[in-house]
């Protein structure tokens, strides 16, 4: 019988949804509201989470960082003297209580870093609990995997400087980049929100941070201070140290970017007593996360070839594209992905269909938005997708702008502007009709779709609408 119950504002989300399952492991009865269903409310109302209003009996309401102060359901709680959390807050409470946290912060590559420590420390017998941002299929398609409550994996997320709430054993640090912009407006401030998250560290604990990433290195002497004062140990790990050849070796998962975060795992799971054979055998085993560089499908369009002196007829014939989702919305991580789609698939045409997300990322970080795209051959961009809340709308800086200066940039690269989603699918047979000196009949293409807001939707009508 259920004595406790908690009800979940913005439940659809991964870190939310996570957290819920977390609860429900737990023994108390959830419930959850979200503004739109989807695949990940629907997932949650099999396992058991009702999705609903904010119902009676609820004894704790927990909120989304996306739930504004006004909403309906969190004026009924505090109007009903329901107590309301954060989920960095009440995240924050399950650190403190678990024996042992390793918390994965990040600006680029948490997701993957934080599942390839829980896949190692899973392989090395630790069976730790795990909330992340991503999908797993080794978690069964799941956010959460429930383990033992003395060992506990969270992916943490610096957004609203929620990492500042958690109680950590091993820290680990993939990386500092000035972003998000509307919290972080210069990367000295990220550097000293990164350098607050290590401050977190419990006595005697373990930081684990990127050599190679320069504003990460410029705060080593701060990190020294720091250990000295808490009594840890610091793990400098880098592409160039010893084990990053033997990580290259055992991975699947291409990208100079992923190698990176598989060395990184491999230093926060050997710290906490993983063999190294058991750690490299878990990498070799791990074939990516949800929305990272996940296949999705394959879609064959109808292509005519040109007319030769033999022949007056103009031949049909079809092109196979392989589809895949990708989250990457930073410059960064749009460079490190194209290039590992490029190691990838070294001899097929790259198409990338990219929806900027946030305005205001796009201003702050136009320049480097226009170069971005250089590993790609040919580019689609999507209208802006505007976070509620959270963005400034200012004319100059737009996808269609955007469209325009990567166009003078590179002025031989197909480059198009599709002002309605929903045409992404003749778009992509536009540009394979008029460019077939980049895309031939002959040979497969590799269709990129990325960013971070619902593009995911515009994938999944395409593949409905063309699948093989």
């Amino acid at each position: 019988m259920f004595t406790k119950h908690i009800h979940f504002i913005g439940i659809g989300g991964i870190g939310m949804s996570a957290l819920a399952r977390w609860c429900k492991a737990h023994g108390w009865r959830v419930t959850g509201s979200d503004a739109e269903l989807s695949p990940i409310t629907a997932a949650l109302r099999r396992e058991g989470i009702r999705i609903a209003r904010l119902p009676k009996g609820t004894a704790l309401v927990v909120r989304s960082k996306a739930i504004p102060p006004a909403h309906e359901e969190l004026r009924a709680a505090r109007k009903n003297g329901i107590p309301v959390l954060s989920y960095p807050e009440l995240l924050g409470q399950i650190t403190t209580a678990s024996a042992t946290t390793i918390a994965v912060a990040g600006t680029h590559g948490k997701s993957t870093t934080t599942a390839l420590i829980a896949l190692m420390l899973t392989a090395g017998g630790k069976n730790p609990t795990v909330i992340i941002g991503t999908l797993l299929r080794e978690f069964r398609n799941s956010n959460f995997r429930a383990g033992s409550d003395n060992v506990l994996v969270v992916e943490a997320d610096e957004y609203g400087r929620a990492f500042l709430h958690y109680s950590t054993s091993v820290a680990v640090i993939t990386n500092v980049d000035r972003e998000p912009l509307d919290i972080y407006p210069s990367l000295r401030d990220a550097q000293h929100a990164f350098l607050q998250f290590l401050g977190r560290v419990r006595h005697g604990g373990t930081l684990v941070l990127n050599r190679d990433n320069a504003p990460l290195r410029a705060l080593a002497a701060h990190v020294r201070k720091l250990a000295a004062a808490h009594k840890c140990k610091i793990l400098w790990y880098s592409l160039k140290s010893p084990i990053a050849r033997e990580v290259r070796r055992a991975i699947r998962i291409p990208g100079m970017h992923n190698i990176s975060n598989a060395v990184a795992a491999m230093a926060a799971a050997r710290a906490l007593g993983v063999p190294k054979k058991t750690a490299l055998r878990a990498l070799g085993k791990y074939r990516g996360a949800w929305r990272r560089m996940e296949y999705r499908g394959s879609v064959k369009w109808k292509v005519a070839s040109e007319k030769t002196e033999s022949s007056l007829i103009t031949h049909h014939s079809s092109l196979r594209t392989l589809v895949f989702d990708d989250y990457a919305h930073h410059p960064t991580e749009i460079k490190a992905t194209l290039a590992a789609f490029r190691e990838k698939f070294p001899r097929s045409p790259l198409i990338c269909v990219f929806q900027p997300h946030q305005a205001l990322r796009l201003q702050k970080l136009f320049s480097d938005f226009v170069t971005a795209f250089k590993g790609a051959d040919a580019l689609m961009l999507l209208p802006t997708y505007h976070v509620a809340g959270r963005d400034r709308i200012n004319p100059r800086f737009t996808a269609k702008t955007l469209t325009a200066a990567i166009q003078r940039k590179y002025p031989k690269k197909p480059v198009l502007y599709v002002a309605n989603p929903k045409k992404i699918k003749s778009a992509v047979s536009q540009l394979i009709t008029y460019h077939l000196s980049l895309i031939t009949p002959h040979r497969s293409a590799v269709l990129a779709m990325m960013g971070a807001g619902n593009i995911v939707r515009y994938t999944d009508t395409l593949l409905r609408s063309n699948r093989e």
